[in-house]
This record gives C-alpha cells, sequence and structure tokens, in this order.
C-alpha cells in the first residue's frame, strides 16, 4: 500500500478531527465533523458567525489532527492545511451532506457555509514508530 492510501485509510469519510487556528497570536482548537476526499482535503460545515471562521479568514493556515482507531498503535495522520471559506451555491452542492440537515437545516440557511481544508503537508505516524512517512503536495 502506498503513502497516499495509507493516508486516505485514516482521513478519507467521515471523521471527528482536532482542528488548530490561530485566534489573535494563539492557538485555538475544536473538535470538527470532516469528510477526506481522495485529492487530500477535508470539509466541513459550519456557520460564518462562529468564531473559526474569523480566524481563518485572518489567518487561513490551520493544523489538523485525526486519529484512526481505538488501540495506541493505530495510526493517525498530522496535517498542515489551508483553509478556503466558501459560501457560493456550487460548492453547498457539490460537499452537501444529509448529516448537515440536523445542524444547518438546509443549503439555503444563510448562515451555513463550508470550509475546505486543502492539505499542504501530511505527516503519517504508526505508534510505536515515531518518525512520520511525509506526503507533500
Amino acid at each position: 500500500m502506498n503513502l497516499e492510501e495509507k493516508i486516505l485509510q485514516v482521513m478519507g469519510g467521515m471523521h471527528v478531527g482536532a482542528v488548530a487556528t490561530i485566534a489573535g497570536n494563539k492557538p485555538a482548537v475544536r473538535f470538527m465533523a470532516l469528510r477526506g476526499y481522495d485529492d487530500m482535503s477535508l470539509v466541513a460545515g459550519t456557520m460564518k458567525s462562529t468564531r473559526k471562521v474569523g480566524e481563518l479568514k485572518a489567518h487561513p493556515d490551520a493544523a489538523i489532527s485525526i486519529w484512526s482507531g481505538v488501540e495506541f498503535s493505530d495510526p493517525y495522520v498530522g496535517i498542515s492545511a489551508t483553509a478556503e471559506v466558501h459560501e457560493d451555491r456550487e460548492t453547498k452542492e457539490r460537499y452537501w451532506n444529509p448529516v448537515f440537515e440536523e445542524y444547518f437545516g438546509s443549503i439555503d440557511n444563510p448562515d451555513f457555509i463550508l470550509l475546505v481544508f486543502v492539505a499542504k503537508t501530511i505527516e503519517y505516524y504508526t505508534p510505536p514508530v515515531m518518525e512520520p512517512e511525509i506526503w507533500n503536495r
């Protein structure tokens, strides 16, 4: 299995990940529901009124961690990404997920937006080996 395939086993599909942004001059971390795609991007729905959106508009760099399992020996990834804030209907339709209905009502909710995290670097870890394999865009 090549590195991209191993990474996608961890980050592909729906996951909860820890997403770090810059708030002023300090890091801010929160868990987010993310969907990973084969192009090494992650997409999350959110409300444009949230603090994280303002933080990402001011500083689009983000760090994301996703762990794939239950055991400490299960692989995980650390992702350095650039965030894009999308409010356009076309992007919302492309990435709409029925799970979003519970949180945002509908695609027409004026506060609903998408965050697309485009990975620049992904570190793939398989504990107990702490030296990652590194993927770069």
